[in-house]
């Protein structure tokens, strides 16, 4: 998030916790990326704050995504249970509240363990239906950021072209094979994985696709997705591939694009 919208988006998160009568004292950054993360203390609530410019779809999804979740038995992080589950909007941001969890020290999580998590959550996720994204559209979303000198400007012509020709190989090969497709959480990586009390959690739903399960398993590690049953191990190096150009392109994306983007 910009500098300069911080303190907005702090200031809509406390009125929007205030508004049900949850004390907030003291708002501690917990994560500052496209979307801003908060401890709001003493009330003790997780607040994801996005601006509504560009990610305030994804904080609707996001919360409909974990509230269905809840009723299965899918290893993700609870909704705040003392608000309404839904995104709200102040002042041009969307916050949505989520239970905090405490940091237990935990022993190492195993690629098996890893695997059988993402098994359990990908179970559950076939239990809901719900409308998001394809997959697709955010290699296609990349393949635009590459193809605009005005989103890109620093990207040289031989990288443009290099990307452009592998999203695009990628992209035929994976449709070629035509994988079964299903809900996704769409970033499974370590970083989104909670160690807490009531064991490993899932969190951050933001960018929950429909696709084939390669498509997560290409966020995980090698090891990892080597455990996962039945997987088309070929599938998850093509999607790999996807992965490490999509993270590779926003890096090269201007600070602020001119339109909205999918993240």
């Amino acid at each position: 998030m910009q500098a300069s919208e911080v303190p907005r988006a702090v200031a809509a998160a406390i009125s929007t916790a205030s508004a049900f009568d949850l004390t907030v004292d003291d708002a501690i950054v917990l994560q500052d990326a496209n979307r801003l993360v908060l401890r709001l203390m003493p009330c003790d609530v997780v607040a994801r704050v996005a601006p509504m410019a560009h990610q305030g779809g994804s904080a609707e999804l996001e919360v409909e995504v974990a509230r269905r979740l809840a009723k299965t038995d899918s290893p993700v992080a609870a909704l705040e249970p003392r608000v309404e589950p839904r995104a709200y909007v102040r002042d041009g941001f969307a916050t949505s509240m989520w239970t905090h969890y405490d940091p237990v020290p935990s022993r190492v999580l195993t690629p098996a363990d890893y695997a059988h998590l993402l098994e359990r959550l990908h179970a559950g996720m076939r239990q809901i239906d719900i409308t998001t994204p394809h997959f697709m559209d955010r290699v296609a979303e990349t393949e635009q950021w590459v193809a605009s000198r005005d989103v890109t400007p620093e990207l040289a012509d031989a990288d443009r072209e290099l990307f452009a020709n592998t999203l695009g190989n990628l992209r035929r090969s994976i449709a070629d094979r035509g994988a079964a497709e299903q809900l996704l959480h769409g970033e499974p990586h370590p970083w989104n994985v909670l160690s807490t009390k009531n064991g490993r959690l899932f969190i951050d739903f933001e960018n929950t696709v429909r696709g084939p399960v390669e498509f997560d398993l290409a966020w995980v590690p090698q090891e990892v997705s080597e455990r996962y049953p039945d997987a088309d191990q070929e599938l998850v190096g093509d999607g790999r591939g996807l992965v490490i150009a999509i993270v590779a392109a926003c890096h090269w994306r201007d600070p602020q694009p001119r339109q909205a983007t999918f993240e």
